[in-house]
């Protein structure tokens, strides 16, 4: 007996006409960038280089060849950096048929930085995607998913369509830009497209000694019946599911071979519409008229204060 999942009754959606449900194939083709950015010495490691440049070199061609032969297209996060070190690559995808999107310039740390900062890795980033692609991306997916409170100001600022790097939800919802109230001045939103660590190759995966994991790879057949059961549960709910995978990680043999079955499994799904991020976000703006903002925490400076709490907030929008 299959029991259904409850859905997400703070984000709530419709999908396109015979549609129930969503998933899509998403790729961070971070190859060397995120390594540089978390270590520039890390160049000096001939090994460790090599590691992530198996990444653009072998596994983004496999794991291209496996969304032909499953028809369907999948969406790639591709930092500016990656996209001028392989041009090639990224036209291969491009020629594909798929979407690229925004991962940064090179996969920089945005914890807590200032917004010229980030502004200036945006702009670097989109240099590049329009150079070697000649892309203007719809989405973005900070490094380390990792948004600052500026940030959709300054995805909007770009015209970006979506972001997807919270974690507070199971279906794409309508975000306010102005994330403190100041709504007033700034009525604009932006689409965010959910993500779960749970739904990311790299918790499962990820391992390479003095930089990153704990030495336990997980088997691809326990990873393919976690996953499954992901994607029936957001199938059950008429939710969103979506899967962020590394190229370096789920390029390699066996986790390649897991995730064509993972595909195969969620492509049977009745009623599942999988599809890019980009037709997900469309849909999203065009059908969902409730903007919905952040619930903020300031804690004061002076010990014994405590803590202010600002509530998220939501209000009705025309349709787009």
């Amino acid at each position: 007996m299959t029991t259904n999942a409850f859905p997400d009754e703070t984000h709530p959606i419709t999908w396109p006409e015979g549609f129930t449900a969503a998933a899509s194939f998403t790729f961070d083709v971070d190859a060397e960038s995120c390594t540089i950015a978390h270590d520039p010495t890390s160049t000096r490691r001939m090994s460790l280089m090599s590691h992530q440049s198996y990444g653009p070199k072998v596994a983004v061609p496999r794991l291209l060849k496996i969304l032909e032969r499953q028809g369907i297209q999948g969406t790639f996060f591709i930092p500016g950096f990656t996209a001028e070190s392989y041009p090639d690559v990224v036209r291969r995808i491009v020629d594909g048929g798929h979407e690229v999107a925004h991962h940064g310039y090179l996969h920089e740390p945005m914890q807590g930085i200032d917004a010229a900062t980030e502004a200036s890795y945006l702009d670097r980033g989109l240099e590049a995607l329009a150079k070697v692609a000649g892309v203007r991306p719809a989405g973005y997916r900070a490094p380390w998913w990792e948004l600052n409170w500026h940030s959709p100001a300054l995805l909007a600022d770009r015209g970006f369509l979506y972001d997807s790097s919270l974690l507070d939800g199971d279906a794409p919802y309508r975000m306010a830009v102005a994330q403190d109230g100041a709504q007033d001045t700034d009525s604009r939103d932006i689409v965010e497209i959910p993500v779960d660590w749970t739904l990311d190759d790299w918790e499962q995966y990820a391992f390479y000694p003095g930089v990153t994991g704990s030495g336990v790879i997980e088997s691809p057949s326990k990873v393919l019946d976690m996953w499954t059961l992901e994607a029936e549960a957001h199938h059950s709910q008429g939710s969103c599911f979506v899967l962020t995978n590394h190229p370096f990680i789920s390029g390699r043999p066996s986790k390649a071979v897991a995730l064509e079955q993972l595909i195969e499994r969620v492509k049977a799904m009745d009623g599942m519409w999988v599809t890019t991020m980009e037709r997900i976000a469309e849909h999203t703006k065009a059908t969902v008229n409730e903007v919905q903002s952040h619930a903020r925490i300031e804690i004061p400076s002076q010990p014994g204060a405590g803590a202010i709490f600002t509530p998220s907030r939501t209000r009705e929008t025309a349709l787009s």
